[in-house]
């Protein structure tokens, strides 16, 4: 398969890629931290982006790489011209400037992209980072130090590395070579090695704000019917769900779900049905994911209101009272907390062995009533 051709798997389906991306939107907190750090010499040379999917830190990764290889390499000494050119006080840095065209075309030669590749004998993307592709790093290394100048290597996702990538990538993080800047995103830290984790300072990045949310998604491309409110809700701040809610009609996908258990004890069970064949056949596969996801949600919803008494913000018309009636307090709470751990499991398995999509919704739905009919009794 041609370069053109491969997936990329650091591009949310729909949207432009990160490095594509002009500037981080609603992360001025990660980006002031790091420019403190490059203005007041205190640079380490790895980098933890860490936050929830989807929220800028891949834009955020290559931001920083951009910013990094346009900026001159200073003699700190002051050299022999005087003092040094003034700390720059942001990292956006012009689309038309060489490095910017470079990086947008992945041909600068001091950036290195390590990501999952093609697995040429299964025609496929590999389910994670190999050592080999971190072994890339020796060549770029070696390449590009007769060059001199910064070098930025970008890991998304970090999390996806097997087990010998991560200790070949760790070598790197205890023996960094000179001018090297390591930047890893990771959406769960947690799961790379502690030794890693302490080798790298964090970069800590936010859900977006509904205002962040409508900006990211227009700089994006993304023209979203229905509230941005209720897309930053349902998608938790993340822009790359969020563009997968708009996508399959999520909004209205919820509100659907909603309503049907707006008026219980009297579940609208052809409704209901209506709701599971729309998510059945081979077409509508996506369809069936999202509607599995967002029955998680509501449940986790549900229990999340029982226990603090307090409904969130609204992500579906009607859907504060509808939650305030179904999880009236800490014992519901316990309820749809015991009911989305056991319906989630059963959806998972039945989604494992291929059981009929319109089935395993309605069944979902139909115990989550039974849930709610308990409660109430």
């Amino acid at each position: 398969m041609s370069d053109e051709a491969i997936p990329e798997p650091d591009r949310v389906e729909g949207a432009p890629h990160p490095r594509e991306t002009a500037r981080v939107i609603g992360q001025g907190a990660a980006e002031a931290a790091f420019l403190d750090a490059f203005a007041g010499g205190r640079m380490h040379h790895g980098w933890l982006l860490t936050g929830p999917r989807g929220v800028g830190k891949a834009t955020l990764a290559w931001t920083i790489a951009r910013f990094l290889l346009a900026q001159p390499m200073v003699d700190t000494g002051g050299g022999l011209f005087g003092d040094a050119p003034p700390a720059p006080d942001r990292l956006d840095i012009a689309p038309d400037h060489p490095v910017a065209r470079r990086i947008s075309a992945l041909s600068d030669p001091g950036l290195m992209l390590i990501r999952r590749g093609w697995d040429d004998d299964k025609k496929r993307l590999k389910t994670v980072i190999t050592v080999d592709e971190v072994r890339r790093l020796r060549g770029f290394f070696g390449m590009s130090a007769a060059e001199g100048g910064r070098r930025v290597v970008i890991v998304d996702a970090a999390d996806e590395m097997n087990a010998s990538a991560a200790n070949a990538l760790l070598k790197l993080l205890e023996e960094p070579p000179a001018n090297a800047t390591l930047l890893l995103v990771s959406h769960q830290p947690a799961r790379l090695l502690p030794t890693i984790r302490s080798r790298c300072r964090e970069l800590r990045l936010s859900p977006l704000s509904p205002a962040a949310m409508a900006e990211a998604l227009a700089a994006a491309g993304q023209e979203v019917p229905g509230d941005p409110a209720a897309l930053a809700e349902l998608s938790g701040g993340s822009v790359g769900e969020a563009i997968r809610l708009a996508q399959l009609e999520g909004l209205a996908l919820y509100a659907e779900l909603v309503t049907i258990f707006s008026d219980h004890p009297r579940l609208d069970r052809p409704r209901a049905i209506r709701l599971a064949e729309s998510a059945a056949g081979r077409a509508a596969e996506a369809r069936f994911d999202l509607t599995l996801r967002l029955i998680e949600l509501m449940l986790a919803r549900l229990a999340r209101t029982g226990a603090t008494g307090t409904p969130p913000p609204e992500a579906a018309p009607g859907e504060a009272a509808m939650l305030a009636r179904l999880a009236p307090g800490p014992d519901a709470a316990r309820s749809w907390s015991e009911a989305a751990q056991i319906l989630t499991a059963r959806a998972r398995q039945g989604r494992a062995v291929n059981l009929d999509p319109a089935s395993l919704i309605l069944d979902t739905v139909l115990r989550m009533d039974e849930t709610a009919g308990r409660l109430a009794a």
